[in-house]
């Protein structure tokens, strides 16, 4: 029976991971509410299951619904915080402590109904739909802080295992699961009367959750071409405060993210900015192209005019670019003399001739003080083809930038 029972709960989380990585990897076509939905009506079933419905293992006695949905719930929204940011993420951890909320409210007031037996046979059992409230409450409370925590680990750990996904999915499940699990037993037993026999069985499961999840996770990541993030450029302190709704960084960034030379915005601009339109455009269906321009041979005018005139010719660029680029395009200074276009609703091939569009115009206009041509070199990637963070399109964009340079400067690689 042990074994029978261990295989169908195989099944189950496979079953339950595929379903929903299916609408999250589609969540730019069908839209993230269908994800964030899913997630809301699972958690029903799952404190059901937790409170009443059991199974014997060859380790202990266990609930599918804590050990396999539960659990899989946490790591979905720790996967959708990889694949999107802290502040998409807040929407399910708040949409559900709302509703279960309201459901405990519902429930104080339906008790005070003066019911009749309407259908032969059938009694609502108020009892049953407060004490479940009263759990689904708890066990939201709980999943939003374990939500926090394992969020903030994921980041802590990149630290740690900066080239390992798996370790930082799996170490960060353990953790909080084991938490999750001293707090959801803590009102069971209150509630149930659970032994403690189910606190031993659950973790057990919970840590073999962990370890799967972090598997599968990893393995969906690799074969999507996406990258997790090794180590976010951001503070802890300030993914702490876009879950929990304190805005501050976005403030400060408001008022500043300019680069003092050129005018243009800087790279902490670029990392706040970037992913929300990333992932505005993601949520559309649409492509965002990003590139990266080099100016050749900058260090000869340094070299040879000085660091004024080098200065002189970067400002005329970033001006260049700037009046050049699509309304809505944004212009970032990257570093030296490097700059990173960010082109939304811009698919491969429109980017390519955009691309060369810029070269043609820095060429055509830009001179040295000795009149000889400033030109650039341009590396461009695309969320269509290339991934759907930053730090990929990043990526893809310089290498194509060294491969340009490399195959004599003043040219477009796009692919």
């Amino acid at each position: 029976m042990g074994t029978e029972n261990l295989i169908l709960l195989l099944i189950e989380a496979g079953f339950y991971f595929v379903f929903m990585v299916a609408i999250l990897h589609m969540r730019h076509q069908l839209g993230i509410g269908v994800f964030v939905a899913a997630l809301g009506v699972m958690h029903f079933l799952e404190t059901y299951l937790a409170a009443v419905f059991y199974i014997e293992l060859p380790f202990g006695v266990i609930s599918p619904g804590s050990s396999v949905l539960f659990s899989g719930k946490l790591m979905m929204i720790l996967l959708l915080y990889v694949k999107e940011d802290a502040a998409v993420v807040r929407a399910p951890i708040y949409g559900l402590l709302a509703g279960n909320f309201l459901t405990v409210g519902l429930g104080f007031f339906l008790r005070h109904h003066q019911t009749i037996g309407a259908v032969p046979g059938r009694v609502a059992d108020l009892a049953f739909i407060d004490e479940m409230g009263w759990l689904m409450l708890w066990g939201t409370m709980l999943l939003y802080v374990d939500s926090l925590a394992i969020i903030l680990l994921y980041e802590r750990l990149g630290r740690v295992f900066r080239r390992s996904t798996t370790m930082r999915f799996f170490v960060a499940g353990v953790v909080v699961l084991t938490f999750d699990q001293i707090g959801f037993y803590a009102a069971l037993n209150f509630l149930n009367g659970a032994p403690i026999a189910v606190f031993w069985g659950g973790w057990i499961a919970k840590m073999m959750a962990a370890c799967a999840y972090a598997v599968l996770i990893s393995v969906y990541l690799y074969y999507s071409r996406i990258s997790a993030i090794p180590v976010s450029p951001r503070p802890i302190s300030d993914i702490f405060a876009d879950l929990t709704f304190r805005e501050r960084y976005e403030d400060l960034l408001d008022r500043s993210g300019r680069d003092a030379l050129t005018g243009v915005y800087d790279r902490s601009r670029l990392e706040f900015e970037a992913p929300r339109m990333l992932s505005s455009m993601m949520a559309a269906g649409k492509p965002m192209a990003l590139m990266i321009v080099d100016a050749d041979h900058f260090k000869d005018i340094n070299d040879h005019f000085g660091h004024l005139a080098g200065d002189s010719v970067l400002k005329e660029l970033a001006g260049r670019l700037q009046a050049s680029v699509r309304n809505g395009d944004r212009l970032f200074r990257f570093g030296g003399e490097e700059f990173v276009v960010i082109c939304e609703d811009l698919e491969p091939e429109a980017g390519r001739a955009h691309a060369e569009a810029l070269r043609a115009l820095v060429e055509a206009e830009i001179r040295r003080p000795d009149g000889v041509a400033v030109t650039v070199s341009l590396g461009v990637a695309n969320s269509y083809t290339d991934g759907t963070t930053l730090n990929a399109l990043l990526s893809a964009a310089d290498t194509r930038l060294y491969a340009a340079k490399s195959a004599g400067r003043n040219r477009v690689v796009a692919d």
